[in-house]
């Protein structure tokens, strides 16, 4: 076992501190991974608050893992020393039931997937993240980050990223679709950039116009505020797909009324109280009510490889470790453009 410096919440809702933790040894089919940076997603404030529910403590949140791979075990075969690599939100997965079998490990139903962080391995010991020097992960749960990608810009793709690309592509962004990315935040300002780059027409719907310049950047066609009511009856009937990105509870039946004749809005945002809905809005238009989560290993390397070719990467904000919890505040307060990167060094 190694012994390593983290940033850990010794429970809940308590400041992040520094700490060491332990990390295996090198088995036979794990990588070292020398952590060089990893993002902030609202997903680590959520379970280091217990907003999700009985958290594991302490915990060392992080699952926007970027780095370098200092060592392999004898039976790797995936990569070597030097190789640019990734982890995103799993670091396990059952490998056998049909989704394991079927690349979506995400939704592993023999036992569920094992969290990067606040879960427990097989080994029975809890799981640490990306707030760390170094972590050890089966080869199988890694990913190369491509060369035309810096590894800064490219670790929040490990989270934001993929829980983007994965229903725009499920449910068809692409030439003639009219999409709306519901939330300019981490996750938002991500949605925008693949959605355009998919070749949708693009629609930010935010609270309000502050950020309307960014998202124009950033590609999209369109950008309304969600607090004026016209809003709602201009775009009436206009999209063919939502993501809402919110992760607060939203009058979902006003949004349902965005969408065209069997449209989709798609949940990424998980918002900790239950939602009210009147399925009226849903069965008027054959339309879907849905939820998407991060995505498999091999679709989080195509996204990787898609933003690659692309030439974008997530637009950040580089933090040292000491500024965490400032990090933590500011995201409650929607104060950053777009996503807190740690350096890892300053751990």
């Amino acid at each position: 076992m190694t012994t390593v410096a983290a940033y850990a919440a010794p429970a809940p809702k308590a400041p992040l501190e520094r700490t060491t933790i332990e990390r295996r040894a090198v088995g036979e089919f794990d990588v070292l991974i020398d952590i060089k940076y990893a993002g902030i997603c609202h997903s680590d404030i959520h379970q280091a608050q217990e907003g999700w529910g009985e958290a594991i403590f302490p915990m060392v949140p992080g699952h926007e893992i970027a780095g370098v791979v200092a060592e392999v075990g004898p039976g790797v075969t995936k990569y070597r020393v030097g190789d640019r690599v990734g982890v995103g939100c799993m670091v396990d997965s059952c490998r056998e039931c049909d989704n394991c079998e079927a690349g979506l490990e995400q939704y592993c139903t023999g036992g569920g997937m094992i969290g990067t962080y606040n879960a427990v391995g097989k080994d029975g010991e809890p799981t640490y993240g990306g707030y760390s020097q170094k972590i050890v992960v089966d080869e199988n749960y890694v990913v190369r980050i491509p060369d035309g990608l810096s590894l800064d810009v490219a670790a929040p793709l490990l989270c934001a990223g993929i829980t983007l690309y994965s229903p725009l592509k499920h449910w068809g962004a692409g030439p003639g679709k009219k999409v709306a990315i519901l939330g300019m935040g981490g996750l938002g300002h991500m949605g925008v950039k693949i959605a355009h780059a998919l070749g949708a027409e693009v629609t930010v719907l935010s609270q309000s116009l502050r950020k309307k310049d960014d998202g124009l950047k950033l590609g999209a066609d369109h950008y309304y505020a969600t607090s004026d009511p016209k809003t709602f009856e201009e775009l009436a009937g206009t999209f063919d797909l939502i993501v809402s990105t919110v992760s607060a509870p939203l009058d979902f039946n006003a949004y349902l009324g965005l969408l065209k004749t069997r449209g989709a809005l798609v949940n990424v945002g998980a918002p900790e109280e239950p939602i009210a809905l009147n399925l009226f809005s849903v069965i008027g238009g054959g339309k879907t009510l849905a939820g998407s989560m991060i995505g498999g290993i091999a679709e989080t390397q195509e996204m990787l490889d898609f933003c690659a070719e692309h030439g974008f990467g997530a637009e950040i904000e580089l933090i040292r470790a000491d500024q965490i919890n400032e990090a933590y505040e500011r995201v409650v307060n929607s104060d950053v453009r777009y996503r807190f990167v740690i350096d890892t060094s300053t751990i």
